[in-house]
């Protein structure tokens, strides 16, 4: 299905300087927030305690944020869990404490402080994350990036040309760059799911850059007098529709899931709104515009030609 009648005939790479200059500033401005302000870091990462409570009706979450905060916890987050009746608490280290014996202690103090509020709050779990355990999963998450774009970078590489290798992991490194340093600047959680997301950013975003880059290898081969600015143009304007189309139906499912999905999911449907938004802007203006200020040309997109074929070619 497309949505223009006619192909239409945005001059992108004609802009791409200004681009250039928004995406520096955008990376700038998260490396600044990410060295001010670091990173909101869930429990996943730093380590703490876990309860979840059940409740024989749906409970407000002002009413169990209070009755922890008379106890003391007042940097507690409280989340539904799936109903408006499960709810979900997580303690920091300082006030989760730094073992599995004291973790459990603070694990039921919690329980009585929500029971003596509201005698129907039932136990469901208690769990403990040691911030060994945390930060071996943080040093896992971060190698899990580096090795995903290491494979695509020689994915690309093999499948296309290096210059287009080159472009698309700098454009997957400036998404996550940027969604990541949006999570700083707004002190958004970021645990496992947000990781998860990022992995998915990265392979959504690669996905939209490898549909530009196959039609500009198929246009390098095609049009015989254009310049490799005036064939990139083409190629991004033709499949502009296939781009827009995709990322309208997806950033739809995932605003429903911000919007509709509660404090659990909400840090994951984030970072893929954020990601969503960001790939699709970087497979026209960072992948594309680097693979030309390279040097990529017709004749790196050209199949080699065959020993002998010059002579066979000859009457």
């Amino acid at each position: 299905m497309d949505l223009f009648k006619r192909e239409t005939r945005i001059d992108f790479m004609g802009r791409r300087r200004w681009a250039l200059v928004l995406s520096l500033t955008l990376i700038a401005a998260s490396i600044v927030f990410l060295a001010v302000r670091g990173l909101n870091l869930g429990i996943d990462f730093t380590g703490g305690t876990l309860v979840e409570v059940t409740y024989p009706k749906p409970v407000k979450l002002e009413e169990v944020r209070s009755a922890l905060a008379a106890g003391g916890y007042n940097d507690a987050m409280v989340q539904y869990f799936g109903t408006s009746k499960d709810v979900l608490i997580r303690l920091a280290p300082e006030s989760g404490g730094a073992s599995q014996t004291e973790s459990g202690k603070v694990g039921d103090e919690v329980i009585s402080l929500l029971q003596a509020k509201n005698a129907g709050a039932e136990k469901q779990r208690i769990e403990f994350v040691g911030p060994e355990v945390g930060n071996e999963l943080r040093d896992q998450g971060g190698l899990a990036l580096l090795f995903a774009l290491g494979g695509i970078l020689i994915y690309v590489a093999f499948r296309f040309e290096y210059r287009f290798a080159l472009g698309a992991v700098a454009a997957l490194i400036h998404d996550v760059t940027i969604t990541v340093g949006f999570f700083s600047a707004v002190g958004e959680q970021f645990d496992l799911t947000v990781l998860a997301a990022l992995l998915a950013v990265i392979g959504y975003s690669l996905n939209d850059t490898i549909v530009v880059f196959d039609r500009i290898r198929e246009n390098f081969v095609k049009v015989r007098k254009s310049d490799p600015a005036s064939i990139a143009n083409m190629s991004i304007n033709q499949t502009l529709s296939r781009t827009l189309m995709t990322s309208g139906t997806t950033l739809l499912v995932v605003i429903a899931l911000y919007v509709l999905g509660g404090e659990a999911i909400g840090p994951f449907a984030l970072a893929l709104l954020v990601g969503i938004v960001v790939g699709t802007y970087s497979s026209i203006y960072v992948a594309s515009a680097l693979a030309l200020a390279l040097g990529v040309s017709k004749a790196d997109m050209l199949p080699p030609e065959k020993e002998g074929q010059d002579l066979e070619s000859r009457p």
